[in-house]
């Protein structure tokens, strides 16, 4: 995949209280004349109803398709191809990634979560098109996450699979793109440094500089 393809992937956080829509449009209007720097995921909760994934995944579509932002869904293919999107991530407990590839078909993005080297290269070979590694470091975004991985544990991943980018997930910050990039991610995924900002659009405007 080439450099055409986004290093800052925004997910969203749907959960009660949170803008997350807001974010996903402040997110958008920072990539402005770079959008294919850019992708937003959308993640719902698993208690979320497929009626209210479908509608938020079809909200998020509606302001990133006009700007020609990549529209990613963690999880629901389901939801994917009901909107339309670019395509989808998978984690360890969803769909096999042949399996999703399968749905998807031929054409689409499709990431999938790994944390070594192994893991990394039997989702390359069954069809992922990115990597989603990590955590990367610490992180209270999501529970009952793995220890950290840290720079090294990112590299060590990136390494394996050198023409797939690796995008680094988990903690991260503006503060660790220099470092993450230079231990080998392609890019990173962000959820509240973006969700707890109190200006997301500077805040992703920060992170797309960074990544250049």
């Amino acid at each position: 995949m080439g450099s055409a393809f986004p290093r800052l992937h925004v997910i969203t956080d749907a959960r009660p209280g949170r803008d997350a829509l807001g974010v996903v449009a402040a997110a958008v209007a920072a990539a402005t004349g770079t959008p294919d720097t850019l992708a937003v995921q959308v993640r719902v909760e698993d208690d979320v109803t497929d009626r209210a994934a479908y509608e938020f995944g079809l909200a998020v579509a509606r302001i990133c398709r006009p700007a020609g932002v990549m529209v990613l869904v963690n999880d629901r293919l389901d939801v994917a191809v009901a909107v339309d999107a670019d395509g989808a991530h998978v984690g360890a407990d969803d769909l096999p990634v042949a399996a999703a590839r399968g749905v998807l078909g031929p054409a689409a993005v499709l990431g999938a979560t790994c944390r070594e080297p192994v893991s990394a290269r039997a989702a390359v070979a069954a069809g992922a098109t990115y990597l989603g590694v990590g955590p990367a470091f610490q992180t209270s975004t999501k529970a009952g996450l793995p220890a950290p991985l840290g720079a090294p544990g990112i590299g060590a991943v990136a390494g394996a699979v050198e023409s797939t980018p690796v995008i680094a997930i988990g903690g991260v910050d503006v503060d660790a793109v220099g470092e993450l990039r230079a231990a080998g991610a392609y890019g990173v995924a962000v959820v509240g440094a973006l969700a707890h900002s109190a200006n997301p659009q500077a805040a992703t405007s920060a992170l797309l500089k960074a990544l250049a």
